[in-house]
């Protein structure tokens, strides 16, 4: 059963255009009251506006999908049929031009499955046919050569028979080339039927057949148009059918007679007789009477298929009709014009092709439907294949339980105790779902995703908690793919959104699970109606009795509130996002086939000159760190114009960048770089070396300049961030050197990943914004300058650096922001400490001071 079996809604709809125009009239509408909800119930437009989209997507690809099933499913079936499947069928349930289309597309299968037929029918019974005679004679021929008979008059007319048999044969499937190709040449002049009749008789009797033959011409002198040779072949055929048929001694009688303009040719023999079920099927080809339902033994089964052929040649018909009263057997009548109505000067005919043959497949052709690709197949196609990964209603049951259970505990709340339930239910489901779910790598990702999760728990700190949540699901991300270099992580990390249309096949798959037999339709029109039925009754019967109304406020949630809006929206967006990465989990995109893999260059200057030129910048760019280190301020201001300070803050953007270049140019290089020689190695490893030395340099000048310019205008959370973010890539850096010296660096991604993790983890777990607090008031202590308005803007994670400040200089450095929801699900570290410490410093309101002492340090 295809995908999309039952999602046809438009299907009476019948026109393509009036669809669209439908689909996009209910995605607007859709779009536009769930964006009302949204914004009368104060949802953030941060929330709203992803869930609308994604609602108003997901009910485009649920009208849109029955009206794209039919082109798909002839896609899939034209595949099928090229390789010699011509049973597939698609589902023509539409009344617009594509259901047209696909109703054509299935009469012209089956006019195909006619022709395969036909085909593997006429290699079966030619083979039969022949292999009848060619026995015989090679065995007449055998007894000759071997003495064992004589070459006397008697065997030699017996292998002269059998030549003669396929000789017919032969001249039949001739006669048939000409049918398949439609095209025959007919020389027409008047034929005098009674001359026609007796030259067949005389013909026939000269086979031999052990029957007698009747000839009757109405009037005697009749005279016809037509081709003489096929008339003849029309009547020689007729006969020998029914001298085939007819018993010993038997009589055929063949006649003709005059009906107005037209003539009748009738043979009649005294046999069995054909069944009324199988009078048509006789006539096609290998449709011999045997197997129509006559005896006797069987011809070619060509005969009567040549003889419709010259009967619609010559604008004629021909077929078995009843016997006459008091007579008995099988009677042909053809039916043919005297005088043809139609010109020819070649005539060409187009026969009537049968599309039915009386054999039956050796098997029962399959009527199943065509897998049928989905819309993303298009969009996706072998970068991320669907797998036809089977529905899981225990996964999508998760994703839904983590939605509802967010959109119970998150709203209204700060981030907190709630936050990493939330997380932690939802890595459960990531982790459950997940084909890698036993791989180490796999599991440390989800031990350090995990980690970086219960930062919520401890810090109140926006930034770093948003980075640590978002390190956490690029992590979870990169595990559950089971990336190993730069690119599958960002495949990965990409991979999770773009599961929101790459997880519909799967997701309606999951339905039908759900539903049964794949009932989701009647089940999806079912609750529709259902609810449409209780909503207008329940409206009616609220406004005419006030008990009832009361029931009705008792039961049902006030849709336009509040807190209904914000927690229907925030349920729908976890749980389509955790929806998302179960998918991601089931069927991870192919990542490590995006690395293409290495292409050395045929000659060494191609990659080495480039590199030892860097090499020599980066030396230049050493000798005037030395320089300016020597020189002292003094040089420093002659020179260049800035204070030392300048100096320092004006590069140190600079050196961070050319250090994540020199990662690239190391990477490009060992790529280019050919290996097979030992001074291809060595040289490879000193470029590189020089060139890793040199960046480690950098990276102590960049740290040394940050020290210097906190020094002058006070540490900040950006500039502790970018110390950190230099310190890794000096890490990597070192780890790059490893890699070099043993040319073996398949470890390195990961390694990077994994140390990039545990450093933010270090730098959540060692409180930045304490950090921050502290360095700030230690130089205020030194200086007496100081950014209260800057530390008031920290989060309450700060409370330890307040440690000995009395209360007026703490509500300098401290703002205490009011709490939406305080309670055990709401609980965080920096928070708790932060009540805690306004309780020691004697409760009461906490107000913001602005009358602080000392001058403000800027920078």
């Amino acid at each position: 059963m295809s995908d999309t079996a039952g999602l046809r809604a438009l299907d009476p709809v019948r026109s393509v255009k009036v669809k669209l125009g439908l689909l996009v009239a209910a995605s607007v509408v859709l779009a536009s009251v769930i964006a009302t909800i949204g914004a009368a119930g104060g949802v953030p437009v941060v929330l709203s506006i992803p869930v609308t989209v994604a609602v108003a997507l997901g009910v485009t690809q649920l009208l849109a999908v029955g009206m794209t099933s039919p082109l798909r499913e002839m896609t899939a079936a034209a595949r099928r049929m090229a390789t010699g499947d011509h049973a597939v069928r698609v589902t023509a349930t539409s009344r617009d031009e594509v259901g047209e289309l696909a109703r054509a597309f299935n009469s012209m299968a089956e006019e195909l499955a006619g022709v395969d037929r036909q085909r593997r029918e006429l290699v079966a019974n030619v083979s039969h046919e022949l292999r009848t005679p060619l026995a015989a004679l090679c065995a007449v021929l055998e007894n000759l050569a071997d003495g064992v008979a004589d070459p006397d008059p008697a065997t030699l007319r017996a292998a002269l028979d059998q030549g003669e048999r396929m000789s017919g044969l032969v001249g039949d499937l001739l006669d048939l080339s000409r049918v398949d190709v439609g095209k025959a040449p007919l020389a027409r002049r008047p034929v005098a039927v009674r001359p026609l009749l007796d030259a067949a008789v005389a013909e026939a009797r000269v086979g031999g057949r052990d029957v007698r033959h009747a000839v009757h011409v109405d009037p005697d002198d009749l005279t016809v148009e037509g081709d003489p040779a096929r008339l003849r072949q029309l009547v020689a055929n007729l006969l020998d059918n029914a001298a085939r048929h007819s018993p010993p001694g038997g009589c055929v009688t063949v006649g003709a007679h005059t009906d107005g303009d037209r003539w009748h040719l009738e043979v009649l023999d005294e046999g069995p007789g054909v069944a009324p079920e199988h009078r048509d099927r006789a006539f096609e080809r290998f449709g011999t009477l045997r197997e129509a339902g006559g005896s006797g033994h069987a011809g070619t089964g060509l005969g009567l298929a040549i003889a419709r052929w010259v009967t619609d040649l010559h604008d004629g018909s021909i077929g078995f009709t009843d016997p006459a009263p008091g007579t008995h057997g099988a009677r042909v009548v053809a039916d043919l014009p005297v005088v043809p109505t139609r010109t020819r000067q070649e005539d060409t005919a187009v026969p009537e092709t049968p599309v039915v043959t009386a054999q039956p497949d050796p098997a029962p052709p399959d009527t199943d439907h065509p897998p049928v690709p989905s819309l993303t197949d298009a969009l996706f196609g072998a970068a991320w294949p669907d797998r036809a990964v089977p529905g899981n209603v225990r996964v999508l049951a998760g994703a839904l339980g983590v939605g509802v259970l967010a959109g119970v505990l998150l709203p209204f709340r700060d981030p907190g105790l709630a936050t990493f339930l939330v997380l932690l239910a939802a890595a459960g489901v990531l982790l459950a779902a997940s084909r890698h779910r036993r791989d180490p790598f796999t599991l440390t990702c989800a031990g350090l995703s995990l980690a970086l999760s219960s930062v919520v728990v401890l810090r109140d700190a926006e930034w770093i908690v948003g980075l640590c949540l978002l390190a956490a699901a690029g992590t979870g991300a990169v595990g559950l793919v089971r990336g190993r270099r730069v690119p599958s992580f960002l495949v990965a990390v990409a991979a999770w959104p773009l599961a929101a249309l790459r997880g519909l096949p799967w997701l309606g798959r999951t339905a039908r699970a759900l539903t049964g037999l794949g009932n989701g339709a009647a089940l999806l029109r079912t609750a529709v109606w259902s609810i449409l039925g209780v909503t207008v009754f329940a409206l009616l019967f609220a406004s005419a009795d006030a008990l009832f109304a009361e029931w009705v406020d008792a039961v049902v949630p006030d849709l336009g509130s509040e807190d209904v809006a914000v927690r229907a929206f925030v349920a729908v967006a976890v749980g389509g996002v955790v929806l998302c990465g179960a998918y991601l989990a089931l069927n991870p995109p192919p990542a490590g086939q995006i690395a293409r893999p290495a292409r050395p260059v045929a000659h060494r200057f191609e990659w080495l000159a480039p590199v030892l030129v860097v090499d020599a910048v980066f030396v230049l760019f050493l000798v005037a760190q030395v320089t300016a280190f020597f020189g002292g301020h003094e040089h420093l201001e002659r020179t260049t114009g800035l204070t030392y300070a300048e100096y320092v803050h004006q590069g140190f953007g600079q050196l961070t960048l050319a250090t994540l270049l020199t990662l690239l140019v190391v990477w490009a290089a060992s790529r280019k770089a050919p290996r097979t020689m030992r001074a291809d190695r060595v040289w490879l490893r000193v470029a590189l070396g020089v060139l890793c030395a040199a960046t480690l340099v950098v990276v102590a000048s960049a740290l040394y300049r940050m020290s210097l310019y906190e020094q002058a205008y006070g540490l900040t959370r950006a500039r502790l961030l970018v110390a950190v973010l230099e310190s890794w890539l000096g890490l990597l850096v070192l780890a790059v050197i490893a890699a070099a010296l043993a040319l073996r660096a398949r470890w390195l991604p990961r390694f990077g990943l994994v140390s990039g993790v545990v450093l933010l983890l270090g730098l959540a777990i060692a409180n930045p914004d304490a950090w921050v607090a502290r360095q700030n008031l230690d130089r205020w202590a030194v200086t007496g300058t100081i950014d209260w308005e800057y530390l008031r803007d920290l989060s309450d994670d700060a409370v330890p650096a307040l440690d000995g400040l009395p209360r007026p200089l703490a509500e300098c450095a401290l703002r205490i922001d009011e709490r939406e929801v305080d309670d055990a699900l709401a609980w965080n570290l920096g928070r708790t400490r932060a009540d805690a410490y306004v309780a020691a410093q004697g409760g009461g309101e906490w107000r913001t001071r602005t009358d602080c002492p000392g001058p403000t340090a800027s920078g």
